[in-house]
């Protein structure tokens, strides 16, 4: 085994920044996950992030607001995220760029794709916020989006389940891992792991996608460093 990317993608769900809260930044979650990710990217591995940003407002379902206007309100929550993440991962000796797909130029640069990989291999980590900068479209159709940008090996997906079930495994005990699956019996079976433009941009790039337990203390490093068969992999 052994390291198999050199330069991944990896996708937050604003959630996983809430810790048991579900609301809001849990800062002893997020300095939990930021020490993984630095562990890893001090390896060699080259690391960008998307991040979502449900934790504080998700804009698909929030119906009290036009569609469109509440998709801006859930984009600027993700720049809110993506300043977390940097503050933590610099005070772990990272240094890190956030870039806003929403023009915002004193806190982050703009999307720039060659600058962007110029980051990545001068070894700064690089987190894309503010999703694709348009309404209707989901962080994890802007994972896809910019993993096939930077030409990124994988797509990393971090959850709170250890990959993906053929069932809700909360509400199914009997539900089944699936380690591998195909992007269209993913799709066909509906699977709500990433939406389907997500999955149809990573397949017509032939970026596969690995879902797996981001709160498994080592997980990402025994993925990237290591080389182990963690998760579940679309391919």
């Amino acid at each position: 085994m052994g390291r198999r990317y050199d330069r991944v993608l990896l996708k937050l769900s604003g959630e996983i920044l809430a810790g048991k809260e579900h609301f809001g930044l849990d800062y002893e979650a997020i300095r939990d996950i930021c020490a993984e990710v630095a562990e890893v990217a001090k390896q060699g591995v080259q690391i960008a992030m998307v991040v979502g940003g449900g934790n504080i407002i998700r804009g698909a379902q929030t119906t009290s607001v036009e569609r469109a206007q509440a998709d801006y309100m859930g984009m600027l929550g993700t720049v809110i995220n993506a300043l977390a993440l940097q503050d933590a991962l610099e005070r772990l000796g990272c240094p890190t760029r956030v870039q806003s797909a929403i023009e915002m130029r004193q806190i982050a640069e703009t999307v720039i794709r060659r600058r962007a990989i110029r980051h990545l291999e001068k070894g700064r980590i690089v987190i894309f916020a503010a999703g694709t900068g348009s309404p209707y479209f989901s962080t994890d159709t802007t994972a896809a989006l910019r993993a096939s940008e930077i030409g990124a090996d994988c797509v990393i997906k971090a959850t709170k389940v250890d990959g993906i079930y053929d069932r809700d495994p909360t509400k199914y005990p009997g539900a089944v891992m699936l380690p591998r699956i195909s992007y269209m019996d993913a799709l066909s079976m509906q699977l709500k792991v990433m939406d389907a433009a997500a999955f149809s941009l990573c397949q017509d790039n032939k970026i596969p996608i690995v879902v797996f337990n981001m709160l498994q203390k080592g997980n990402l490093r025994r993925l990237l460093i290591d080389g182990e068969d963690i998760g579940s992999t679309v391919c």
